[in-house]
């Protein structure tokens, strides 16, 4: 089961790192622009990169797993929600986005709430 953890570990850091911090794909910046704003959407791109990639560390460190994982479902579907709602046009699949993060938010409660997943700290 530790190979799930570095699966969705992997895909945040991955959209933290790559998408946001170093700005490989200009359609995180120009969503955030359209949600909160293109005044600051460059410096606030890169910050909520630097959080995604802090939710990576955090559940390859195993601390509280569960409240992480919460954090994550909540992350994952209120982002996604946003997105859906203001900016669908931006999205790679557009609302079609919403199914994939579904599917993520299963594979991340599965991997944290099944029983499969030894407790830890």
């Amino acid at each position: 089961m530790r190979q799930l953890a570095y699966l969705i570990a992997a895909v945040w850091l991955a959209n933290g790192l790559f998408c946001k911090v170093l700005m490989l794909v200009p359609r995180h910046a120009a969503i955030v622009a359209r949600i909160l704003g293109p005044a600051h959407a460059g410096w606030l791109t890169r910050l909520i990169g630097l959080g995604e990639i802090g939710m990576a560390v955090w559940i390859l460190s195993g601390i509280r797993p569960r409240w992480c994982a919460l954090a994550q479902i909540g992350l994952v579907l209120t982002m996604n929600t946003l997105e859906a709602w203001l900016a669908p046009d931006l999205l790679l699949w557009g609302r079609a986005n919403a199914a994939f993060a579904v599917l993520f938010c299963l594979l991340i409660y599965y991997h944290t709430f099944s029983g499969a997943r030894p407790a830890t700290r």
